[in-house]
């Protein structure tokens, strides 16, 4: 299972690629670049989100980052705990390739360690109980949420932590009025990809729709002290190189899958800002930014009780 999210790593999140293919249909090795710009753009709020994490988990000796993607975010944790060994995890090998080699770039190729294999079964082949176990945008992405909360629960080592991250608030790149087109696009795109996330859910073969109250799915999975948190990214006009890209890269795939539920003027619209020589484009209009939130939930394993 790669790792994303329904506009919630902050950025859109199709899996499919419109024209009649299931949503569900992704080649995530295809959008390994993209992943990766999206990540390393959010590399100071996943900084921080782990020194939170640290409150709870200081000192952990094993890391499984759950839905890992090409392993940017798995990198991270090995640079905020040099003490722990990580452990990508994730259903295309061809991403975790890629981890590796991020791994190796950075002198962290010692430490973090690849699984590949499908959420939550591919759990069962860990070293040993995980002391942090983070699952970044992957939950969602299984059938029964309730089922792999509690299968991650399992792998976890006694005052092991549940990191969760889901939910959050969509990316937002654009004013309300661009100029073109009706104000206020993004808010409807955010509702198309609604619909989108809710037929996304429902494909899954076996899905089990479930009420999204993170902190009692996870006491329901056994886990206790549950905390929540959100995380800003807040990067203003005018934008760098590298947010225009992920502002680009984040409009044009959610173009690709939902462009039909779009009416032809919002449609219009969206080719306008994708369209490097349209000077009312991302690629080149000045009121560019990125702001988002992205919300983590955690939980911790109860230790064992002394006899």
């Amino acid at each position: 299972m790669a790792h994303r999210h329904h506009d919630h790593h902050g950025h859109p999140h199709p899996h499919g690629q419109g024209h009649g293919q299931r949503v569900t249909d992704t080649d995530w090795s295809q959008l390994a670049s993209m992943l990766e710009t999206q990540a390393e753009l959010s590399a100071p709020v996943y900084e921080r989100t782990m020194a939170w994490l640290a409150q709870d988990a200081p000192e952990p000796g094993l890391i499984v980052d759950v839905g890992s993607g090409p392993g940017v975010v798995s990198c991270l944790f090995a640079e905020a705990f040099p003490g722990a060994r990580v452990l990508a995890v994730d259903g295309s090998e061809p991403l975790l390739e890629r981890a590796r080699a991020r791994a190796a770039r950075q002198g962290l190729a010692d430490r973090l360690d690849t699984l590949v294999g499908e959420l939550p079964g591919v759990l069962d082949e860990l070293p040993y109980p995980a002391d942090l176990l983070w699952a970044g945008r992957s939950l969602h992405h299984l059938a029964d949420q309730r089922a792999a909360l509690a299968a991650f629960a399992a792998r976890l080592a006694p005052g092991g932590t549940l990191a969760l991250l889901e939910g959050g608030l969509p990316s937002r790149f654009l004013p309300r009025d661009i100029g073109i087109g009706r104000p206020g696009l993004q808010a409807r795109l955010d509702a198309v990809q609604e619909e989108w996330f809710t037929r996304m859910r429902a494909e899954l073969p076996g899905s089990v729709a479930e009420t999204e109250d993170w902190p009692a799915l996870l006491t329901s999975a056994g886990l206790q002290h549950s905390r929540t948190r959100s995380f800003l990214l807040d990067l203003p006009a005018p934008a760098s190189d590298q947010a225009r890209a992920h502002a680009a890269g984040s409009l044009g795939r959610l173009r690709d899958v939902v462009a039909d539920s779009l009416d032809a003027d919002d449609r219009a619209t969206l080719d306008r800002l994708l369209d490097p020589s349209d000077p009312a484009s991302v690629h080149r209009r000045p009121d560019v930014f990125v702001l988002s939130a992205q919300t983590v939930y955690t939980a911790i394993r109860p230790p064992v009780q002394a006899p």
